[in-house]
C-alpha cells in the first residue's frame, strides 16, 4: 500500500480542482520558481543544476505555447513572447548567461501579473 504524503495529496487536489485560468497561473508561478532556482544555481556556479531548472521552466513554456488558441488574435502575440523567452532560456543554458535569465524572469513576472489582472477582471465582469 502506498504511503500518503499530505502535501502531495493537497497539491494534487489543488491542480485537479483548478480552473483552466488557475492552471495557467500555476504554470507561470512554476516557471518563475524554476528560474529563481536556476538563478541561485548560476550564482553558485552549479551549472548542471541550473540547466535542469531552466529545462523545467522551458517545458512549462512549451506547455503554455501548446495551449494557445490561434483563433484568437492575441495568441500570435503570446506565441512570439513564448518563443522569445524560450530562446533566452537556450542562451541561459548554453552560456550560463545571468542577464538573459534576469530578462526571462522579467518577462514571466509580467505575464503572470497580466494574467492575474485578466482573472480579476473576468470575476468583476460576471
Amino acid at each position: 500500500m502506498a504511503s500518503k504524503n499530505p502535501y502531495a495529496t493537497y497539491a494534487n487536489n489543488k491542480v485537479a480542482s483548478a480552473t483552466p485560468a488557475e492552471l495557467t497561473l500555476m504554470l507561470y508561478e512554476g516557471a518563475i520558481k524554476f528560474c529563481n532556482l536556476a538563478k541561485i544555481d548560476l550564482e553558485k556556479k552549479e551549472y548542471g543544476d541550473s540547466i535542469g531548472h531552466v529545462q523545467r521552466a522551458r517545458n512549462i513554456i512549451v506547455e503554455l505555447q501548446s495551449t494557445l488558441d490561434f483563433k484568437c488574435e492575441v495568441a500570435k502575440d503570446f506565441d512570439n513572447i513564448y518563443k522569445y523567452i524560450f530562446n533566452l532560456m537556450i542562451r541561459v543554458n548554453h552560456d550560463h548567461d545571468m542577464e538573459a535569465l534576469e530578462e526571462v524572469l522579467v518577462q514571466l513576472r509580467e505575464l503572470r501579473d497580466i494574467w492575474k489582472q485578466v482573472m480579476k477582471n473576468a470575476k468583476i465582469a460576471r
